[in-house]
């Protein structure tokens, strides 16, 4: 009877520990998965946060006043903005930076008081603000 006791305790002690080491498996499986959703959600935050940037600095460098979103006011809309920057492959940071013409509303008249606002509302921007300015733009035109 001894025997078999310690047969059986044997037995039980091997199927025991052989159910840690899977335990251990999946548990290592399953951390690196966790990791990676994390990512993902930071590089959302951080689209989100420069979006949200670009949209308050489009209101108080009062870019509001002259373009809405799909209607020309005084210059046009974002959305025509956008869509022939895409067409023509323009640079828009870079029209706003002053490094490149005007190619949606080429009219002289319009081109002199546009750049009269850009001088003064967006030549102290920064690169990071002129990025977070044309991402606004081409999210707000989706």
């Amino acid at each position: 009877m001894r025997k078999i006791l310690l047969i059986f305790g044997i037995l039980a002690f091997t199927f025991a520990s052989c159910g840690d080491k899977k335990k251990e498996e999946v548990k290592k499986e399953v951390e690196p998965v966790k990791e990676e959703v994390k990512v993902e959600e930071t590089t959302t935050d951080a689209k989100d946060s420069q979006t949200a940037m670009g949209e308050k600095l489009f209101t108080e460098k009062t870019c509001i006043a002259c373009h809405a979103l799909d209607t020309k006011v005084i210059g046009p809309s974002i959305k025509d903005i956008i869509k022939i920057y895409d067409e023509k492959g323009g640079n828009l940071v870079q029209f706003l930076k002053g490094n490149a013409d005007a190619i949606v509303d080429t009219d002289p008249g319009q081109v002199a008081i546009m750049k009269a606002n850009l001088d003064g509302f967006v030549k102290d921007m920064s690169s990071e603000e002129l990025q977070a300015l044309a991402g606004y733009m081409r999210s707000a035109a989706k």
